[in-house]
């Protein structure tokens, strides 16, 4: 396939970009004893066939070293895009259906000189956007689950050590975001820390901020389990912790509880325990109740189906409800 080829130096890679011209080139620096760079190879080969004006490069990264620390390459499947003999992404990862979205897009779209017009507006408020995505955004690499260097890891354990709540964008993903953001926020290196849509810094200072005690005021704290049961018992006057909901119970205590509480009239909320297990198992705890439904009224517990039957027939339901006894 002519628009599928393989580069063995520095000089036939130049060459490639150079015949491209405006056209999307598109090189994936690999490995021979990478699994998934054959898998991505693969995916590559599909992709040749239907984008007959994009031409595919493969590029063995370690045997072509000065074009990989060119371009920073530090692990393999890495992908990196180009027109006009300029690198326009970046994809890390064998990512294939990232790869398509990305080749579909860049082959589509115009040389980065024709778009220059429109392209540094809508990448600052692209970027406005994605710092004010969340109260605390942490741009990095990788993600919170998986951070793909040092310094993002080492971030990502301070602010979890201290139970910050946030949220993070993967860099590697998106090259266009990586070297826009440091141009944005004058800030050139990465991890990077937002606060309601402000820079706090990188790592040194969120270090600093570790220290000194202030992180905590600075950043918005996560909501515990306590805080969050707390709110949820008492998000109506009459609560009810329940295998499903008011419109479809999911087991026959639970289906129970609800009979009885529809024939008293009283207006009541109800919470699916089996769509959260972290407030499942919690509750158990916080209220020293081991079974389901959990009947609460003005934050309190009153009880199981058993403790709802004796009061319904004591005749004291009613009143227990709407919080008169």
């Amino acid at each position: 396939m002519a628009n599928l080829v393989e580069a063995t130096t520095q000089q036939q890679f130049e060459d490639f970009l150079a015949k491209a011209g405006k056209c999307l080139t598109v090189v994936h620096f690999q490995a021979a004893w990478a699994p998934q760079c054959g898998q991505m190879n693969e995916v590559m080969a599909e992709l040749a066939k239907e984008h007959r004006h994009t031409t595919f490069v493969k590029l063995e990264a370690e045997a072509v070293p000065e074009v990989s620390e060119k371009y920073e390459i530090a692990s393999v499947p890495t992908f990196l895009f180009f027109k006009a003999g300029e690198k326009v992404d970046r994809l890390d990862g064998a990512h294939a259906p990232e790869l398509t979205k990305k080749v579909e897009r860049l082959a589509v779209s115009g040389s980065p000189g024709e778009a220059s017009d429109s392209g540094p507006t809508d990448l600052n408020q692209r970027l406005k956007k994605l710092i004010n995505a969340a109260p605390c955004m942490l741009f990095m690499k990788g993600s919170a689950q998986e951070p793909r260097c040092g310094f993002s890891r080492q971030i990502v354990g301070l602010l979890k050590e201290h139970n910050i709540q946030f949220s993070s964008f993967d860099i590697l993903s998106d090259e266009e975001v990586r070297q826009g953001l440091k141009t944005y926020s004058n800030w050139p290196t990465y991890p990077q820390l937002y606060v309601n849509g402000e820079l706090v810094g990188g790592l040194d200072i969120v270090k600093e901020l570790a220290e000194s005690g202030e992180l905590e005021n600075t950043c918005p704290k996560a909501v515990t389990l306590e805080h969050r049961l707390k709110t949820l018992i008492n998000q109506s006057p009459v609560m009810v912790f329940m295998k499903g909901n008011k419109e479809a119970a999911r087991c026959g205590f639970s289906r129970q509880t609800l009979e009885v509480l529809n024939g008293t009239g009283v207006d009541y909320e109800t919470f699916d325990i089996l769509q959260d297990e972290e407030v499942r198992q919690g509750l158990k705890t916080y209220s020293n109740w081991p079974t389901y439904p959990q009947l609460y009224v003005k934050g309190e517990l009153i009880g199981g189906l058993d403790i709802i039957k004796e009061l319904k027939e004591s005749g004291d339901l009613v009143s227990v409800l709407k919080g008169e006894s």
